[in-house]
């Protein structure tokens, strides 16, 4: 190599890139080459995991921190993996039921990866894999159940689906956490029927309850009949209670204690008074007998 040194001064400083796979990030940064066709520059984050590869062959797994490697004369590819827990949205599917219908199912789990190589080495793209997987599992839980069977035990769909995906995850390289169902939308039509269905339990139900009360209030009343048939004394208390809430809803009362009037105390006892009989024993009269 020739160099001119008229104008300014040339350092050469040579490295031996076939020698030397990793490349000084420090001279990385001096001379600018990063990126470039001669250097690659990658930083892994610490939430995330970076397979190294050469010339399409597995080297190792590289942690959290700044990684350089030179280009020179080998393919260089540095595959970077997020381990935090994403969620995963399964929006509506049209899928019929047992009893042949139709209705959509949304679905929300969450999952993250736990083994890079096993990912790598799987599926291309890992995260549409295990969005077919979800939808395969929610497909193969309904159309095994009855609309009636679907919409009382959810719950059952959810763990259904997550033990499918669960027994699937390992090979994958992923791990699944909460899983659930969010929607059932069924089509109009038949909304609207189930809507019917439950106002009409819902009025039978209030029928039943009203009927139940009328036997009970009925049932009290006839034991009441009972005892004031047998207790006159009873049967005048009662009338004092009738007119007791009569008497709540007069606003004014007027008594006249003039001649042949005997005033308030007249009326109280021409309402009860007791008197005995001939043979000694007490007994009750009211004012019109």
């Amino acid at each position: 190599m020739a160099f001119w040194k008229c104008v300014t001064r040339i350092t050469v400083e040579p490295v031996d890139t076939k020698e030397s796979l990793r490349a000084d990030p420090a001279l990385v940064d001096r001379h600018g080459m990063a990126p470039s066709q001669i250097v690659l520059d990658v930083r892994v984050e610490a939430h995330e995991a970076a397979l190294f590869y050469i010339d399409g062959v597995f080297i190792a797994r590289l942690g959290p921190g700044r990684h350089a490697y030179w280009q020179v004369s080998r393919k260089v590819e540095i595959r970077k993996f997020d381990l935090r827990l994403r969620p995963l949205e399964i929006t509506a599917q049209e899928i019929l039921t047992k009893d042949r219908i139709g209705l959509r199912v949304t679905l929300t789990a969450f999952w993250r990866i736990v083994d890079p190589e096993k990912v790598a080495a799987g599926a291309e793209d890992i995260d549409n894999h295990i969005y077919r997987l979800v939808q395969f599992a929610i497909r193969e839980a309904v159309e095994t159940r009855t609309l009636d069977k679907i919409l009382i035990a959810r719950s059952a769909i959810d763990a259904e689906v997550r033990a499918y995906l669960v027994s699937r995850a390992p090979e994958l390289g992923v791990e699944i956490g909460e899983l659930g169902v969010k929607d059932v939308i069924l089509p109009g039509d038949v909304r609207e029927l189930l809507n019917k269905v439950v106002e009409a339990e819902r009025i039978a139900r209030a029928n039943l309850i009203r009927r139940q009360e009328e036997t009970a209030a009925t049932r009290s009343l006839l034991n009441t009949a009972r005892l004031m048939e047998n207790n006159p004394l009873l049967l005048r208390l009662k009338e004092l209670e009738a007119l007791e809430k009569l008497v709540e809803k007069v606003g004014r009362v007027d008594l006249y204690a003039g001649r042949g009037a005997a005033g308030f105390e007249g009326l109280l006892k021409d309402l009860f008074r007791f008197e005995k009989g001939e043979d000694g024993a007490g007994a009750s009269k009211d004012g019109g007998g």
